[in-house]
């Protein structure tokens, strides 16, 4: 059965994460993604350890499956002469340079829209397209810095914390970008207009303060690390160290809480979810209680109940986990050119098509002739493209 997306055709010039991450939602939804990227070696996630018998890191394995790579010299005037009619063909462009590096290279959205009206051309970016930072170079860590998201993370006391997974890039960069995409993408085929979409990871970031910002948007002080209900400060949502690893507690709602207390010998406290005065004592009780116990025979405790209370698995763990193992979140699958490889599932499914590996990520440049086919070229014409160093 066919994906959503089947038949949108995408021009993908970024790298590394943010981008990829986008476009790798749209191609597994089922657009047609094509890769474009330099002559020189390509997109850096490439070469990014670990490294596969393919001779390519398993990042762009999983960052790039079901696209298609052609390599360009976007330098040389006939490389852009082809990036343009590649635009002609695509309904969405997405890159992923600083701003002003698409206009020096005379691709911008302007000159890209004189050859397709209907384009949706989506810039992500660190800062956006404007502003005082819109040159300043950054990584995940700077844009949740700048957005105040480090400065709440972390323990009561204690320094900022680095988040485990890259929030900014693959968040704020990679699911706005799909999102904001699948916007302009509808517009454009309902009025024929395509438009520029500019996403900027610090402002995806600071879009995630919604609940973090309460007091402050009221007129109050900004949050301390650890001193917010959610962020640890309470012993109803915190994480707490069992007999062989952790247990991870979110019982918010007062009939979770009250179960949980009943469930670990405490019932004295279900009456006291609130009493901040008491937490203290309650989380050194929790505390000395969690440690009593593993994680498996805690889960015999809470399994069967209507609480929020769960182990803290590792990705080992987690692999094997029953309900990870039904939706097929980090499944072995056959790929193309791998085998038998672990990879990440598609965190969404669609009741009507389902979601597979249909390409392994390419190598670079290996659909160029194909591509370039399709544009109508000769095989002597990609020849004499090749020797010039316009394609490889």
């Amino acid at each position: 059965m066919p994906l959503p997306l089947e038949g949108m055709r995408i021009l993908d010039l970024t790298r590394l994460l943010p981008g990829p991450f986008c476009t790798l939602l749209l191609s597994d939804m089922g657009a047609q993604v094509i890769k474009v990227e330099d002559t020189q070696g390509g997109d850096y996630v490439r070469w990014n350890p670990p490294i596969t018998d393919s001779g390519m890191s398993i990042h762009h394995h999983v960052l790039n499956r079901n696209k298609r790579s052609i390599a360009i010299d976007l330098k040389n005037k006939e490389g852009r002469e082809l990036l343009l009619e590649l635009a002609g063909w695509a309904e969405v462009l997405v890159e992923q340079f600083r701003p002003g590096v698409m206009e020096r290279l005379g691709l911008d959205f302007d000159t890209i829209r004189e050859v397709n009206p209907a384009i949706v051309y989506c810039s992500i970016t660190g800062y956006g397209q404007d502003g005082p930072y819109r040159d300043v170079a950054g990584h995940d860590a700077n844009y949740l810095g700048y957005a105040g998201v480090l400065g709440i993370n972390g323990p009561k006391g204690g320094p900022p914390m680095i988040c485990g997974v890259q929030i900014a890039d693959l968040g704020a960069g990679g699911m706005f970008g799909a999102l904001s995409i699948l916007a302009a993408y509808t517009y454009a085929k309902r009025t024929g207009e395509g438009q520029h979409v500019d996403v900027s990871m610090l402002d995806g970031s600071a879009s995630w303060l919604t609940i973090n910002t309460g007091d402050f948007l009221l007129g109050g002080p900004s949050p301390g690390r650890g001193e917010q209900m959610l962020h640890g400060a309470a012993p109803f949502y915190s994480i707490y160290e069992a007999a062989d690893g952790y247990m991870a507690v979110g019982a918010i709602e007062e009939k979770f809480w009250r179960r949980t207390c009943e469930l670990l010998g405490v019932p004295e406290y279900a009456d006291r979810q609130f009493s901040i005065e008491m937490y203290d004592e309650i989380f050194d009780r929790m505390r000395e209680t969690f440690k009593s116990r593993t994680r498996a025979e805690w889960m015999e405790v809470f399994g069967g109940e209507d609480t929020c209370v769960s182990p803290v698995l590792t990705l080992e763990e987690a692999a094997a986990d029953p309900q990870m193992v039904h939706r097929r979140m980090l499944p072995m699958v056959e790929d193309p050119k791998l085998g038998t490889v672990r990879t990440i599932g598609a965190p969404v499914k669609f009741s009507l098509g389902e979601w597979s590996i249909e390409r392994s990520a390419p190598s670079l440049g290996e659909h160029t002739d194909e591509i370039l086919l399709m544009l109508g070229c000769s095989p002597d014409d990609i020849e004499r493209l090749r020797a010039d160093g316009v394609i490889c």
